[in-house]
């Protein structure tokens, strides 16, 4: 909501990150993992230390170094010594037209060695990164149960300042902030990344031609396509479940309020109605209903449209502030962006309740993102004077801070599921 404030007035005027995060809370009862490694070469090395950050990046393992043995790999009797769970490991080999296959196994140590993974993957050498994000989820997956977000993407504005001139870049990354690359760059701001359903492309803000924009652009290709270019607001885009239309905030009637635009045909349907500043709607996960950020009730609060018989219900009350809306994909919890006196911070609520549960305690958080699992959720902060980016459990027991970069990062977006 501050960000849309400022957004409305200025219409009215008118280099990669380190794979270890800084783990600034944890989970004191951590699933106890052995890591005994691929081999001995760079790119084995290379790969358990992708599968180690992964592991500690969730907080919810605490991992295991093998012991130190004169030769060979250390048997179960002496892991369970250790007070490990289970223990993952395998090997490397080189194959023609350089490729690698790669071994895998998770043993539980309780059962004497029952694989709870086993297999074996071939790829290209360029892909074990990629390779060591999908085991990580594996290995989350068959030891929380729970579907792991390592292989997923996170999109963002990097903010960069040269001399008298700032540099505004779409970005997208690993979900550890690795591989970072811009789909566009640009002199004039760029706002409120959203991914589709599927992944393949971004909705966002332009203020390119020297107002609002709202485009979409193919993650792959970089093809851009406008999708609304009123005067006044064009702001704030959401994608239905279903990736055939967008919710947009517009004020080209008066007051800024959501409308709906379907992509293919281009056709509009206006959704909230009123004086108020209406804005920042997001989709139910069954596309009946959006939640949105609506100061109609005197303060910036959270409300919820009923798509199919077109009534609004006030969901927050906790406080003067809450905005940003986002539920869990179960929609058992929905993530706020909540003010107390001067702070703003992440918060969530029960779906059956009306307290907002605090879960970062920065003086300038904003823009949650809620993982696709629904376990976690990465947001914009400020530390020394920069924008950084945070992410904290959906229960506030786990807090990681991002590396620093040259600049200020802003609004992340974690991507959905791909394939």
């Amino acid at each position: 909501m501050r960000r849309f404030l400022l957004f409305c007035l200025m219409l009215l005027s008118t280099s990669v990150l380190a794979l270890n995060l800084e783990l600034t809370e944890g989970v004191n009862k951590a699933f106890p993992i052995g890591l005994d490694g691929f081999g001995d070469g760079a790119d084995a090395r290379g790969l358990a230390r992708i599968i180690d950050g992964d592991l500690r990046l969730s907080g919810q393992f605490k991992l295991v170094p093998p012991p130190r043995l004169s030769s060979g790999k250390a048997p179960l009797s002496l892991w369970k010594q250790l007070g490990v769970d289970s223990v993952l490991s395998g090997y490397i080999s080189e194959r023609e037209h350089g490729k690698v296959s790669v071994h895998v196994e998770l043993l539980d140590v309780a059962t004497k060695g029952r694989p709870l993974i086993l297999k074996d993957f071939e790829v290209d050498k360029s892909q074990l990164q990629a390779l060591g994000h999908h085991i990580s989820d594996e290995v989350y997956e068959a030891i929380t149960g729970m579907k792991g977000v390592f292989s997923t993407k996170i999109a963002y504005i990097l903010v960069q300042q040269y001399r008298d001139k700032r540099s505004y870049s779409l970005e997208i990354s690993d979900m550890d902030g690795q591989n970072p690359h811009a789909l566009v760059t640009s002199t004039a701001p760029l706002m409120s990344p959203s991914w589709s359903p599927d992944g393949s492309k971004i909705a966002y803000v332009s203020f390119e031609k020297k107002r609002a924009q709202i485009y979409i652009i193919s993650v792959e290709t970089g093809k851009r396509q406008l999708v609304t270019d009123f005067a006044g607001i064009n702001g704030a885009p959401a994608w239905a479940p279903d990736g055939k239309s967008l919710a947009v905030v517009l004020s080209k009637n008066g007051a800024p309020k959501i409308y709906s635009v379907e992509l293919e045909s281009g056709q509009m349907k206006q959704l909230t109605y009123g004086s108020a500043i209406d804005t920042e709607p997001r989709y139910t996960k069954d596309g009946h209903s959006l939640v949105f950020t609506s100061g109609r009730g005197g303060s910036p609060q959270v409300y919820r449209l009923n798509l199919i018989d077109g009534k609004i219900m006030r969901l927050t009350f906790d406080g003067s502030y809450n905005a940003r809306p986002s539920y869990t994909p179960d929609q058992k919890n929905l993530v706020v962006l909540h003010r107390d006196e001067k702070r703003f911070m992440i918060g969530v609520q029960a779906s059956n309740d009306e307290h907002v549960m605090v879960l970062t305690e920065g003086a300038a958080d904003e823009s949650p993102s809620v993982a696709p699992n629904g376990r976690f959720i990465i947001y914009a902060t400020r530390r020394d004077d920069q924008g950084r980016l945070g992410l904290v459990s959906i229960d506030g027991v786990v807090h990681k801070l991002y590396p620093a970069r040259r600049g200020d990062i802003q609004e992340p977006a974690w991507s959905p599921y791909f394939g």
